[in-house]
């Protein structure tokens, strides 16, 4: 059990929580949702003890085991990728070490060898004969297959490291588990396996995380920060999203009430103050004004953005037709033989392990790169738009504000009109004259939607646009994307978007694809199919 009493955090005089009282249970598994920069990331570094608290307490009884996601991927490059995970159980690994130190020994003692004992019955006690065949059914389940688990870090792919670094924080069975988005570049498999993983999990998970279908999934718990407060609601991000906007419309709903009777009783007092006979109701009426209270609605650190897509003209019926296409990287083929064609209702989703390829294959598609062998062709009535997975080439070398920025993209050049429109994507006030090559993740990714927005193009081409985006606006763009009445070819991390956008998957393996009509919910079932 995790127990936090009166905590408070301060950044540079800012609150950004306060007066916390909390208790984090076995079994449960706690999913901590907010707006960007409202501190779920330092509520998860506080639990952890990585960074100190303003005031407060975090309580957890000293037997008690705690395991980090860690998000340094380069932090055990010098171990193999067995050893890595089994660090996840710092004491296990040290006894191993020590005992294996001394069996080395040439002058091996007396001394020697009672410690010896020792070591061998602390490390029998922690499961140390076991470690390994539990570390590889880790790895496994996570898609690192055996012949790597011997490796050296330092030689692992990124993502493959993350792998590693997430068996990590779940070896060995520790009582709490903290997780830092642990679906981040996470294969379709893989999080079917941890969603699985955590949901008979026995101890306490803590979990920060902007996937929604992965928060409904695993969560039985919602800690919600915003208001500068931190509050705990049962059940799953649905639960409490659908539970969070009936107490907004209850509250906007008893406020309603409460002016129009204010407004009723000034009217009264207003009318009859100066007459004798009623003057002294109206007395009586201006002292219960003074009581109805109506209750502030707290400034929400939750900003929802509007994301809408319309085509200037309506395509004809060729759309796109992709015929042989081959591509290499570094003398690689990642892209080899692929032939596809898209229909008129198409909403096509790109998934696969190999982020490079699927990137590979839009930057073809949106013709900023050639294919080695193949043909693209356009439907001479569509018109594109394409958002890339690397966005820094339109903003880094750029002077512009954001209005400025904006402007190029729109036929409307009109100030107000502009003005207008980023207030919708959230550039209030003076934000919208903030130099362009220093926002943030997300002000980019909400700058690059807005291109697309005023492209009016009949084909969307996306390439992971809710990278840096919170759950209020991955949402935002979700709604947009349903809402489309033209085509869209996307990847992204986030289940829920795919699932309600897509009706046809095509999968990137080794280089072909497999094409198939269906939900991703369909497809994911056919990975567990497989797996089982």
């Amino acid at each position: 059990m995790i127990t936090v009493n009166n905590l408070s955090l301060q950044f540079g005089g800012t609150t950004l929580f306060s007066r916390v009282d909390l208790q984090f249970t076995p079994g449960n598994c706690y999913g901590i949702i907010g707006a960007n920069g409202s501190g779920k990331s330092s509520f998860l570094k506080i639990l952890s003890g990585e960074l100190e608290q303003t005031t407060g307490a975090v309580e957890i009884k000293p037997d008690v085991r705690m395991t980090v996601l860690k998000q340094d991927q380069n932090m055990y490059d010098e171990f193999t990728v067995m050893d890595t995970v089994i660090m996840g159980n710092a004491r296990l690994f040290e006894c191993g070490k020590e005992k294996d130190e001394l069996y080395l020994k040439e002058d091996f003692s007396d001394e020697d060898g009672i410690r010896a004992a020792e070591l061998e019955e602390e490390y029998a006690e922690l499961g140390g004969w076991e470690a390994e065949s539990d570390a590889s059914q880790l790895l496994q389940g996570l898609g690192i297959p055996t012949a790597l688990h011997h490796s050296i870090m330092s030689e692992m792919e990124p993502r493959q490291k993350v792998k590693a670094l997430l068996a990590q924080a779940l070896f060995g069975k520790p009582d709490i588990i903290l997780l830092d988005e642990p679906t981040n570049n996470l294969d379709v498999g893989s999080v079917v396996w941890l969603e699985e993983f955590l949901m008979d999990y026995e101890g306490t998970v803590i979990v920060v995380a902007h996937d929604r279908y992965f928060l409904n999934t695993v969560c039985t718990h919602i800690v919600d920060i915003d208001f500068e407060k931190i509050k705990l609601y049962v059940g799953n991000y649905d639960f409490w999203y659908d539970s969070s906007q009936l107490m907004q419309k209850l509250i906007k709903e008893k406020n309603k009430k409460s002016e129009d009777k204010i407004q009723e009783l000034e009217e009264f007092v207003r009318r009859f103050s100066a007459n004798k006979s009623k003057s002294r109701q109206a007395t009586s009426r201006k002292k219960l004004i003074e009581k109805i209270r109506i209750e502030d609605m707290p400034a929400s650190t939750r900003r929802y953005p509007w994301v809408g897509f319309k085509m200037e003209r309506e395509p004809g019926k060729d759309r796109l037709f992709v015929t042989d296409v081959s591509y290499s990287i570094d003398g690689e083929k990642v892209i080899d033989n692929v032939s596809f064609t898209m229909n008129r209702d198409d909403k096509i989703a790109f998934i696969g392990e190999n982020e490079n390829t699927i990137t590979a294959m839009f930057k073809i598609l949106a013709g900023e790169i050639e294919p080695d062998e193949g043909e693209v062709k356009w439907g001479v009535s569509t018109t594109q738009s394409y958002f890339p997975n690397d966005n820094t080439a339109y903003f880094s070398d750029n002077e512009l504000n954001i209005i400025d920025w904006i402007r190029q993209y729109s036929e409307d050049k009109r100030e107000s009109y502009l003005r207008t429109f980023l207030g919708r994507m959230l550039f209030t006030g003076d934000d919208v004259y903030k130099d362009v090559k220093v926002l943030s993740g997300g002000e980019k990714v909400r700058c690059m939607l807005s291109r697309l927005m005023l492209s009016g193009a009949s084909v969307l081409l996306l390439d992971q646009p809710t990278n840096h985006l919170d759950l209020e606006s991955v949402a935002a763009l979700n709604n947009g994307l349903i809402d489309f009445k033209g085509n869209v070819i996307f990847t992204t991390h986030d289940h829920q978007l795919i699932q309600t956008v897509a009706n046809r998957i095509i999968e990137f393996k080794d280089g072909n694809i497999i094409d198939r009509a269906m939900t991703y919910d369909e497809y994911v079932e056919s990975v567990k199919t497989t797996v089982e």
